[in-house]
């Protein structure tokens, strides 16, 4: 989620000065002391006048954020999908490479896409590559000529897999001129990194100059 803002705490009796981030797994104040709670753990989150309640067991703390506290107890409540994460999107065309999953394909044809399993001419919008081993890496050069200019490729790794580890997957994407911009969990056993085209290195569609009448 990566939302953060300045805030006061009340916990326990006691208000406190600090930072409160929304992270993709915990809620977490960062002040005199540090509190971190699982978002799995929160039992109600309510805003109320720039205040957010967090109930957990046994306690609330409550998170004085202002504007963004309504926005927050909803991201909570109402977490996003992965597809929503992974930016996929009604109408949007997506290249499998090495995805054998039938949930996820399942859950990206319930988003109304267009999945194939060849580049179409002007490229995907989306590319999902399975990396289970470093050979599935030197598909990022070919890979990257199949995507659109402003689309993304996501490489999917398993977790604590050092043959496939974050910096082995960073460098072989920086290899093939790509920069990384963003890391979801894709399950719980694996990690999804995006990768995308330097916004300088973007070649602009070419739109057919209109026809004058006469």
């Amino acid at each position: 989620m990566g939302s953060e803002a300045a805030c006061t705490l009340h916990l326990d009796g006691r208000a406190t000065r600090g930072t409160a981030l929304l992270e993709q797994h915990d809620l977490v104040f960062r002040g005199p002391f540090r509190l971190a709670i699982p978002l799995k753990a929160i039992q109600s989150a309510r805003a109320s006048g720039g205040s957010l309640a967090i109930r957990f067991g046994a306690r609330t703390a409550t998170f004085e954020l202002g504007a963004p506290a309504a926005r927050w107890a909803g991201k909570i409540t109402n977490p996003p999908s992965r597809a929503d994460k992974l930016g996929v999107k009604a109408g949007l065309i997506v290249l499998l490479e090495g995805m054998p999953d039938p949930a996820f394909r399942a859950e990206l044809e319930s988003r109304r896409v267009t999945i194939v399993s060849k580049a179409p001419a002007g490229g995907a919008d989306l590319v999902f590559l399975g990396a289970d081993r470093p050979a599935a890496l030197d598909r990022f050069a070919p890979l990257r000529l199949a995507v659109k200019p402003n689309g993304a490729i996501w490489v999917v790794r398993p977790k604590g897999h050092a043959a496939v580890s974050e910096s082995v997957v960073m460098a072989a994407g920086k290899r093939a001129g790509l920069v990384d911009v963003k890391v979801v969990s894709f399950s719980d056993t694996q990690t999804a990194e995006k990768f995308v085209i330097p916004v300088a290195q973007r070649v602009p569609s070419k739109i057919a100059p209109k026809k004058r009448a006469g």
